[in-house]
């Protein structure tokens, strides 16, 4: 994958191999994320390696819109003739997706058919019912350190730490030189892209009140949150922020940890956190770029920071696992839960040196839990 010229080696996404896998006749895939992640070089990518005719549409175009707009298997059959591949770049943009979709998958023999999307509810809600059973679903996030390490010395890696934590991984973020253009460079994301899949919403207009909300949940990261307080201080219901953090969830702005209960009666169970997918976007966001010496939050970047980057691992490599923070009502706490079907994982997130013994409570409910302190001295390991 090529950012600009000479600027960085290619790098492979890892969930590629796993598209390749799904690529089968008369399927359709999926491909989700937020604005500027590199969905389109992916799926040009995908096509480049393809042994068979191909085609590339992007539904932001006119001439596509045209081509597919008469739903008819003979208007298919005579676009699509002898094409093994169709790839449709922001499809959500296309009315009637799914139903398009779903006709010719089932009608044009052994077509292969990849369609991507910035926001998820958009094409979920358009493709995601007539596709059932004819298709797979892939996320595609920011770069992982470990697809960055692709073109890294260890050396580089450390040494660029500080710039990950600060601008996040943003593919062209990661390849700008300078911190001026990488702070430009996100300060348009959030001014132009952040929440344009959101506000064109019917029905949802009130842009200040989406950005006031960010700003308080990115000010409040790796606490827990209280809807009804951020209601109050929004001047809107506790129904509207959950609706409208529904859907900042939904285009890949942020995500929510839950609060991990089994056993004890004691352990806090509704309670939740939210984090963002990128550390550059949620300073972008509060418009805090500063060095790490001067700044106050430091912990809050490091824990947003490893946490996004075990969800990318586990998003790219199919894991399955379900990520929580645990807390009792006694204040004992773990930054981090991962549950699988064989086993519990127990993380606590340290930009310092303390190394913190597991809570009593935690190995007393869960012996059988993993349990280690992540820190800039092992972090490598965990990522």
């Amino acid at each position: 994958m090529y950012f600009g010229k000479n600027t960085m080696k290619p790098v492979k996404r890892l969930i590629q191999d796993r598209v390749v896998e799904r690529i089968e006749p008369n399927k359709t895939i999926l491909i989700f994320g937020a604005r500027r992640v590199g969905k389109t070089v992916l799926i040009r990518q995908l096509i480049d390696s393809f042994e068979g005719k191909t085609m590339l549409l992007n539904g932001e175009d006119y001439n596509t819109l045209a081509l597919l707009e008469e739903r008819s298997i003979a208007n298919y059959r005579h676009v699509l003739e002898g094409v093994k591949l169709l790839a449709i770049d922001e499809a959500q943009n296309i009315p009637d997706i799914g139903s398009k979709l779903k006709l010719i998958v089932d009608e044009i023999k052994d077509i292969r058919i990849i369609a991507s999307g910035s926001s998820s509810f958009d094409l979920l809600n358009k493709a995601g019912e007539p596709l059932v059973g004819r298709g797979t679903q892939f996320y595609l996030m920011p770069f992982s350190q470990r697809e960055i390490a692709q073109t890294e010395t260890a050396l580089d890696t450390l040494q660029n730490l500080e710039s990950r934590l600060i601008y996040g991984s943003y593919p062209e973020v990661v390849t700008l030189k300078s911190f001026e253009r990488k702070t430009d460079y996100l300060r348009d994301i959030v001014s132009a892209y952040l929440l344009k899949d959101i506000l064109t919403i019917d029905g949802l207009k009130n842009s200040g009140k989406m950005k006031d909300l960010l700003r308080l949940i990115a000010f409040q990261l790796g606490n827990e949150v209280s809807y009804d307080e951020l209601g109050k201080q929004l001047g809107m219901s506790k129904n509207t922020v959950e609706k409208y953090l529904d859907l900042l969830s939904k285009v890949f702005v942020v995500y929510r940890l839950g609060a991990y209960a089994r056993n004890l009666r004691k352990e806090v169970t509704k309670a939740g956190k939210w984090y963002f997918y990128d550390n550059g976007i949620r300073n972008a966001i509060i418009g805090n770029f500063n060095p790490l010496s001067i700044r106050q939050d430091i912990g809050a970047l490091w824990e947003n920071y490893l946490i996004s980057e075990r969800i990318k691992a586990n998003n790219n490599e199919g894991l399955g696992k379900e990520f929580y923070f645990w807390r009792t009502y006694d204040r004992q706490e773990i930054d981090l839960i991962e549950e699988s079907s064989n086993s519990l994982i127990a993380l606590e997130l340290k930009w310092g040196n303390k190394k913190p013994n597991i809570p009593g409570a935690f190995h007393e409910a869960y012996p059988n839990a993993t349990f280690d302190v992540v820190n800039k001295d092992n972090y490598l390991v965990y990522i």
